[in-house]
């Protein structure tokens, strides 16, 4: 695949299922919003089998961009041998009192979208876990265990970028108490 044609792509379906999202889940301004890439998978391998930094570096360009146009803030997961930590602004993390952890996210170890992340925050940091108000996933990264419960899925129109699944969803407060509980009618159920 050519590196221009998918920065095209990257930019546009991104930036449409970020809207998507926004729109779906009544993302504000502040909210977390997590972004898991397997550049392996955008240009059709295996997950984990061929990092593309150039690739990377427009996912993480694309989805900075995006975020900050709605006023949300990226977060970036990385790969399992990073056990998936995040990264993020370190005004972002310390606002939201999470664990921080101490790496520098690589290509090959962190994955190539959370490495260019990490070069293009003004102050990166890398949190353990987090509980986002949404998340994307390309490629299967499973990104899942980083939004707060209850997770809704998001079909957007897009369901890929290159040759890797595009994934989404947002968080809504849980609805507890059975058949017999009662619910303020203004009290919205999105978060």
């Amino acid at each position: 695949m050519q590196i221009e044609f998918l920065k095209e792509e990257i930019s546009r379906v991104l930036d449409d299922s970020l809207e998507q999202l926004t729109r779906s889940g009544q993302l504000k301004p502040g909210n977390l919003v997590v972004l898991g890439c397997s550049t392996s998978e955008i240009t059709g391998a295996r997950i984990g089998k061929g990092s593309v930094p150039e690739i990377g570096l427009i996912v993480a360009q694309s989805f900075i961009s995006s975020c900050h146009m709605r006023g949300l803030n990226p977060v970036f997961q990385c790969c399992e041998h990073l056990n998936r930590a995040l990264v993020m602004e370190a005004e972002v993390l310390e606002e939201h009192r999470l664990i921080r952890v101490h790496a520098v996210p690589q290509p090959k170890a962190g994955g190539s979208a959370a490495a260019a992340a990490w070069k293009l925050m003004q102050h990166p940091a890398l949190a353990m876990s987090v509980q986002a108000d949404a998340a994307i996933d390309i490629g299967d990264t499973l990104v899942g265990m980083h939004i707060r419960p209850v997770a809704v899925p998001v079909r957007g129109n897009y369901s890929q970028i290159g040759q890797a699944n595009l994934v989404m969803a947002y968080s809504r407060l849980p609805l507890i108490g059975g058949e017999r509980a009662v619910y303020s009618e203004t009290e919205s159920v999105k978060l």
